[in-house]
């Protein structure tokens, strides 16, 4: 998956334009409570064309009071990208932090696309394109983020030189390793292929860092994918995690299952749920490891404590199963394999409509939803209508009247009755009747 980021000075509408291109074409982003990080990455979609979208802060070379960390970022979205979208704003005259960003994206060698941003005024709009050819790029495109102008001609001249959709096709179970800086994904990856396993081929990935290493277990092949590698050394590229996540996400992205690892050595921190939400919010089957098991004097009291731990810090999914173990001295490698074919499985689970039907109605009728200004949550029909993940569409008298707190007891209903383990599942609620009763929203 091809990545483009957005590029300019402060105050342009890079923020703006990066949401109405992620909701353009119907962006998949679950709402997942307990999980609260900046929203700078999104998927596009356009012409069965896929995306990665990267926003950036605001480049400002002014006064010597330049933010060195957001220049640090943008560059490293530079590096990572494939498209850039130069913004500037198109009723301005060209500025010096222009300019200058300019110079920066020319050495790049790479396809710069000009996006003239708040003109929502044609015949204005024509004039300021002739202007702006000044900065010696070829594309350059008018638009208005805020009333949506423009938007399609953007959208065609990014995904112009992109490929279709993939077209090979590869039925193994694959499965990423994904991580902040340090915390043994290689490690793991290399414990995971070795041992008594024979190694099937190496195939360069997608992206520039992932290697797909396909090899066999119990006699099936799998597919893992390490996104450990930085193509660039020094400190300021491993101080911004942030983005680190681009490997990450590209890999998330072909994967079936990601393996998220967290440090026992550390514990746990902000930036571990940033990447588990990451995974939740695509929709792939999750297991959590917990590496580094060899370090921990006291195992069987640990274990208690960090499954605690992960209980209260990762509240958002609550389903997943922690694997301890430890890449180093392969000690419970073997618990690793296990967990993700089942997340896999369940990831993947179909449930009969009839069964489904069964569990919610008898829900209902134990534990009814609470009132609204004398109006309550009634429930007609559930069936089961997509998975990866699987999705439990609901009709009822009116969406409106579902708390999030009733819908977080029928999904733990429905997962106390089916096995679910290791898979984020979206209940979505219709009104009976209504104009979407049988198509997805």
């Amino acid at each position: 998956m091809k990545t483009v980021c957005l590029i300019g000075r402060p105050n342009v509408g890079k923020s703006t334009l990066f949401n109405r291109l992620i909701n353009e074409k119907k962006a998949i982003i679950l709402d997942t409570p307990g999980v609260t990080r900046d929203r700078v990455y999104g998927n596009c979609e356009f012409n069965d064309k896929r995306f990665l979208l990267v926003d950036t802060g605001g480049i400002d070379y002014g006064k010597g009071d330049f933010n060195q960390d957001i220049k640090a970022q943008a560059e490293l979205a530079i590096d990572e990208s494939d498209v850039i979208v130069f913004v500037v704003d198109g009723r301005e005259e060209l500025t010096a932090n222009d300019l200058s960003i300019r110079n920066m994206l020319i050495k790049t060698n790479k396809k710069v696309i000009v996006a003239l941003n708040k003109l929502d005024n044609y015949r204005i709009a024509e004039e300021r394109v002739n202007y702006y050819y000044e900065l010696g790029f070829e594309h350059i495109i008018s638009l208005s983020a805020v009333q949506g102008i423009g938007i399609e001609a953007l959208l065609e001249e990014i995904t112009k030189d992109m490929s279709e959709t993939l077209s090979v096709q590869d039925d193994t179970l694959k499965f990423c390793i994904i991580g902040r800086p340090n915390v043994g994904k290689s490690s793991l990856t290399n414990a995971i292929i070795g041992e008594d396993r024979s190694i099937v081929s190496n195939i360069a990935g997608t992206t520039r860092d992932a290697i797909d290493t396909k090899f066999k277990y119990n006699g099936e092949t799998y597919t893992v994918i390490d996104t450990a590698g930085m193509r660039k050394k020094g400190k300021i590229y491993e101080e911004i995690e942030k983005y680190s996540l681009l490997r990450a996400l590209k890999a998330i992205e072909r994967a079936d299952v990601c393996v998220i690892v967290i440090n026992a050595e550390e514990g746990i921190i902000e930036h571990d749920k940033h990447i588990a939400g990451y995974a939740i919010d695509a929709g792939k089957g999750v297991v959590l490891v917990v590496n580094k098991w060899d370090t921990i004097e006291d195992k069987e009291k640990a274990i208690k404590y960090w499954t605690d731990l992960i209980k209260a810090e990762f509240q958002f999914m609550p389903y997943v199963k922690p694997v301890f173990l430890s890449a180093l001295t392969k000690k419970r490698i073997h618990t690793l394999m296990p967990e993700i074919i089942n997340a896999y499985n369940n990831n993947h689970r179909e449930i009969k409509t009839s069964d489904l039907n069964e569990i919610i109605m008898e829900a209902n009728r134990l534990h009814q939803a609470p009132s609204y200004k004398g109006r309550r949550l009634k429930i007609y029909f559930t069936t089961q209508t997509g998975i990866c993940p699987p999705k439990i569409t609901i009709k009822c008298n009116d969406k409106g009247l579902v708390h999030f707190s009733y819908e977080r007891y029928l999904e733990n209903t429905i997962r106390s009755n089916f096995d679910f383990s290791g898979t984020p599942i979206i209940l979505q609620f219709k009104n009976k009747g209504s104009k979407d009763d049988i198509e997805e929203d």
